[in-house]
């Protein structure tokens, strides 16, 4: 008989292959990478839904509408793509009362708690598009318009009411005399009985600066401070100005 060669020993492989490790390492270093990403972007995601589009940031931006330039923090405007330096047509800010203090962490309860609309004063302020505030539309405009007699209300104030033709729906126009300025004036969505009162259902607009008209809104419950606000409205505006010209001036020297 033929004598058969032995087969050669087979070769022992290893359970686990070099390539086999590397493919688990780059899994591993991936779902690593991909942990953290999702923990550092959850945390930053957390934080701005916790935030609400707000912001704690105090950095003041030069803002110019027409004629006029305003220094505005980041925290007391209201919308974020406007929180930016340079001209705009307009910018609306979110401010405290009675502190006319914008967002912070100590402050965010006035700025979330639906059931306290009296805690914030909203503004508009843009380029003025009527020679006349509402103050100066009452005689020329606003008394053409009233229906009926007018009736005292509280704080001092009188209420008008206006005819169903003027456009303005069940809103009544609420006045009180200004010493030494035209007389006040403010339109109010005054809540029916049983209702609460919202967060702008009165507005009012002013002129300040070169050029400005501010309309600003606030809620019902708080025309007991009528006088106050509109002296707060004016005063937060006008120290805007000034110190975004006191800011001009440097730059100029």
């Amino acid at each position: 008989m033929t004598r058969r060669e032995s087969a050669p020993p087979q070769q022992e492989l290893p359970l686990i292959s070099e390539r086999f490790l590397l493919r688990v390492t780059l899994v591993t270093i991936l779902l690593v990478a991909a942990t953290l990403a999702i923990a550092i972007g959850g945390r930053w995601l957390g934080q701005r839904m916790a935030l609400g589009g707000h912001t704690e940031s105090a950095q003041v931006f030069p803002v110019t509408i027409g004629e006029d330039t305003l220094g505005l923090a980041a925290n007391t405007i209201r919308f974020e793509e406007q929180r930016h330096a340079g001209t705009t047509e307009r910018v609306d800010l979110y401010l405290t009362w009675p502190g006319m203090e914008g967002y912070s962490h100590a402050l965010r309860d006035s700025f979330d708690n639906l059931d306290r609309p009296d805690l914030l004063l909203f503004l508009q302020i843009s380029q003025s598009t009527m020679s006349k505030d509402m103050s100066g539309r009452l005689q020329p405009i606003y008394q053409q318009l009233f229906d009926g007699a007018p009736e005292p209300y509280d704080y001092g104030l009188t209420l008008h009411h206006l005819r169903d033709s003027s456009g303005y729906g069940q809103e009544v126009l609420l006045t009180a005399p200004h010493p030494g300025e035209p007389d006040y004036v403010v339109r109010c969505l005054l809540p029916a009985t049983g209702e609460k009162p919202t967060s702008g259902d009165c507005q009012r607009d002013i002129h300040v600066g070169r050029d400005l008209t501010v309309l600003y809104r606030f809620s019902s419950s708080l025309l007991k401070d009528w006088n106050h606000i509109d002296a707060a409205v004016s005063g937060f505006v006008n120290a805007r100005l000034n110190a975004a010209d006191g800011q001009s001036a440097q730059k100029d020297d």
